[in-house]
């Protein structure tokens, strides 16, 4: 039986898919300028706005601000989500007092909740990470408890029968079983910051990606508006390479250190954990 030929598109290699990709999006942007030049500035105009920003070193103290705020927001949800995430999972009492409230803020959009901050911790810095923090850690603790819940109960039963402590279940078996959903909740945890950060920082303040947007809107300086969005965007995609390899480096390193590979075969043959 004659086999049947592929199309001639399933022979172009995926890098030449993106450059196209990307070739349509140019002629779409072109297209839109041309048709709506008072929304959408056309590309010459943003990479002028670019080079002229950068010059000024304005549009590197907007990115500073914008980035101090992302990291110190998201390493206080990362730090804190961790035992509360525990908790949740190994005591009842808390869960049941913690989880309804997580639940309920979770699918209040940030914007909401924004103005009440401000009007505590005032418009500074304090309010934006606050947002920030309260986005992400509800995305991580959520992502992590699901991990804890998910650890194999035969692997805890078999450990508690050869004589593990509690200590020993905890960092022998626990943690390293739930370590592949501690860096994917990171993961998503930190894009959250960077799609929260637009809310925290368009209702005020001096410096800031989301600020230099809505000030460049009030003038209808479209160029700029664009080139924040830009910058938005493909901050958070080029975020996602570094995370990337960091977070799968770390998840290697510590799945290896801990041999969770082998954990359920030592425990259920050999017994790893001390008796008595």
């Amino acid at each position: 039986m004659q086999e049947k030929k592929k199309p001639i598109w399933a022979k172009i290699p995926n890098a030449v898919w993106v450059l196209i990709s990307f070739a349509c999006a140019i002629a779409l942007w072109l297209v839109a300028s041309s048709q709506l030049p008072a929304v959408f500035a056309p590309p010459a105009e943003v990479g002028a706005a670019f080079v002229s920003k950068l010059e000024s070193g304005i549009l590197l103290e907007h990115v500073w601000a914008s980035l101090s705020r992302v990291l110190i927001g998201f390493g206080l949800a990362f730090i804190t989500s961790i035992p509360v995430a525990f908790l949740m999972a190994w005591y009842d009492p808390i869960r049941h007092i913690v989880e309804p409230w997580i639940q309920f803020v979770r699918n209040i959009p940030p914007l909401a909740y924004v103005f009440l901050l401000i009007a505590w911790l005032g418009i500074g810095n304090e309010s934006k990470i606050a947002v920030i923090f309260i986005a992400s850690f509800l995305v991580q603790v959520v992502t992590i408890y699901q991990g804890i819940k998910g650890v194999d109960t035969t692997l805890i039963k078999a450990a508690r029968v050869l004589g593990a402590k509690q200590t020993d279940i905890f960092f022998k078996v626990t943690i390293p079983a739930t370590t592949p959903f501690i860096l994917v909740a990171a993961r998503l945890g930190l894009s959250t910051s960077l799609t929260t950060l637009m809310a925290s920082e368009i209702v005020g303040g001096d410096r800031g990606l989301g600020m230099m947007i809505q000030q460049a809107s009030g003038y209808y300086q479209m160029d700029t508006v664009l080139l924040g969005i830009i910058m938005l965007l493909t901050g958070m995609g080029w975020w996602c390479i570094p995370t990337g390899l960091i977070f799968g480096l770390i998840s290697d390193f510590m799945m290896k250190a801990c041999d969770y590979k082998n954990a359920k075969r030592e425990v259920l043959i050999h017994g790893v954990f001390p008796c008595g």
